[in-house]
């Protein structure tokens, strides 16, 4: 699947139905109107020289048609993180993929407090300039035959780059990763195979487009299948978000476990009635929330799993074949397997290990860097450095990052285990996180950030009965909230930094 020329064929054949619903700017696009745009745009792209070009722009027609555009005319967008340190990461983007143009929106620069940086053009002014002749121009392109109108693009292959991501960096520098279009279009047919999904279905599109999972989830997905987008930018405005879904008639969410426990806590009952899928990933779902779903809206929240180097879907819980606390079965086409974290061999049903997978998903490579390539991929196997467990019946069962388990007295010590036990335990309300600082006797020892103060002395005794000792937190820190990454995964880094600090002043 060629994404641009997948959506070209959706915009010729649904015309006038809306493609995208833009919340943040109060505008309808119909998929006519979409193509007639993206053709405007990519004329003014081809005058850009670099091959790839930085994008930073809010959840929204802007941004999904100015990707349609670049695409059209060769390039490659580069997707910029905004939500924190924009203008850092802009010049890292810049230098690590070789390039000075950055496509952004002036409305998010005033709303970030970021200033126009060299290399920047503003969505706004690009549309100031368009002049009348550009339009009818576009208008009558779009009106050629398919094939014809496709052959007026910069040819594209398969193999090519769809798009450049920047991994989250919470655990360290990041990586720039290469997704294809073969990448992203076999995981999007996978999805389609997993969910009974059609032109019908409407889209809430609120997670970021520098993260993996809004681009394929919450972008291609609706825009190649004929879908309508409801896009809004701010995913944590979790008081609007259900008004949306009501409004709208939205039949399918995705999100990450902290947006969704935000949801159900402003939601009243009906406003998830039109939703016939919500899928959770990017982070470990609590059984808590998964039942505060089903009590509150009778919707089961399916949890899924995946990364960046994997397009991202790996394996997904579906309506029909739901095991709740397992991330799924692999996707059609999806290999996985589970070895040994020291020999690296092959592990059976029900062993713990490491999680390898395999398919047409797996990125093609980080951007310069044939070193970190190479260790992470070998014999087209992708390391996701994730550790898991694959049951009898196929189902994975992910037990957290390998750099989320710690030596302790010589025995491999699961932060998330001792975690998810303690979620149970904590009131609703309160967020926490485990992380291991340093100990004198044993090298390191668990500690806890949570948000708010809680009885240690009942908590710990409650853990003894599903941990043994060596799991449980000797110490609580309290933070006046956990650090998260714009894409509302936890920062792990950020976290354990701020507890070792707190520790070490006293």
């Amino acid at each position: 699947m060629i994404l641009h020329h997948q959506f070209t064929e959706m915009a010729k054949k649904y015309g006038s139905k809306n493609a995208i619903i833009d919340r943040t700017r109060e505008s309808e696009v119909a998929y006519s109107k979409a193509l007639i745009a993206a053709l405007i745009l990519s004329k003014r792209f081809s005058k850009f020289p670099e091959k790839n070009i930085g994008v930073m722009v809010p959840t929204s027609a802007g941004a999904m048609l100015s990707v349609i555009g670049l695409l059209m005319t060769g390039k490659t967008p580069a997707m910029i993180n905004y939500s924190t340190g924009a203008a850092g990461n802009c010049a890292y983007a810049q230098e690590k993929c070789g390039f000075e143009t950055i496509i952004t929106s002036r409305a998010l620069l005033e709303k970030i407090k970021c200033d126009l940086l060299p290399g920047m053009i503003c969505l706004e002014d690009i549309m100031d300039e368009i002049k009348i002749g550009e339009k009818l121009s576009a208008a009558l392109r779009s009106k050629l035959p398919l094939n014809m109108l496709i052959n007026t693009f910069e040819k594209t292959e398969i193999d090519d780059n769809a798009v450049i991501l920047f991994t989250s960096g919470s655990e360290k520098e990041p990586k720039a990763v290469q997704l294809t279009h073969k990448n992203i279009g076999s995981n999007l047919e996978a999805i389609m195979k997993a969910f009974p999904l059609s032109a019908e279905d409407t889209i809430l599109s609120i997670l970021p487009l520098f993260h993996v999972f809004g681009v394929n989830t919450n972008f291609w997905l609706p825009l190649t299948q004929g879908m309508t987008a409801v896009t809004y930018a701010n995913p944590l405005d979790y008081k609007t978000i259900p008004k949306l879904i009501k409004e709208y008639q939205v039949t399918m969410i995705t999100g990450t476990p902290i947006f969704f426990s935000g949801y159900l806590r402003e939601s009243t009952e009906g406003d998830f009635a039109s939703i016939r899928f919500a899928v959770a990933g990017a982070d470990k779902t609590p059984d808590s929330l998964r039942e505060g779903y089903l009590k509150k809206h009778n919707l089961d929240l399916l949890e899924g799993y995946g990364a960046t180097e994997t397009s991202p879907v790996v394996s997904v819980n579906r309506p029909d074949r739901n095991r709740p606390g397992s991330i799924g079965e692999p996707l059609d086409g999806v290999q996985v397997r589970i070895t040994d974290v020291e020999t690296g061999k092959a592990l059976g049903p029900n062993q713990e290990g490491k999680i390898l997978v395999k398919g047409d998903l797996v990125m093609k490579g980080y951007y310069d860097d044939l070193e970190e390539t190479s260790l992470h991929i070998r014999d087209g196997w992708y390391d996701t450095g994730d550790m898991g467990v694959l049951d009898n019946d196929g189902y994975l069962w992910h037990r957290g990052r390998l750099k989320r388990f710690v030596k302790i007295g010589g025995e491999m010590v699961s932060l998330v285990r001792t975690e998810s036990v303690l979620q149970k335990l904590l009131p609703s309300h309160i967020d926490c996180c485990v992380v291991d600082v340093p100990d004198a006797k044993k090298g390191a020892k668990l500690a806890v950030a949570v948000t708010k103060k809680v009885d240690e002395k009942a908590i710990i005794k409650e853990l003894g009965k599903d941990l043994p000792p060596i799991a449980i937190p000797s110490t609580f820190v309290v933070l006046d909230e956990l650090p998260k990454m714009g894409t509302g995964k936890a920062d792990f880094r950020t976290a354990t930094k701020l507890v070792r600090d707190k520790l070490h002043k006293g």
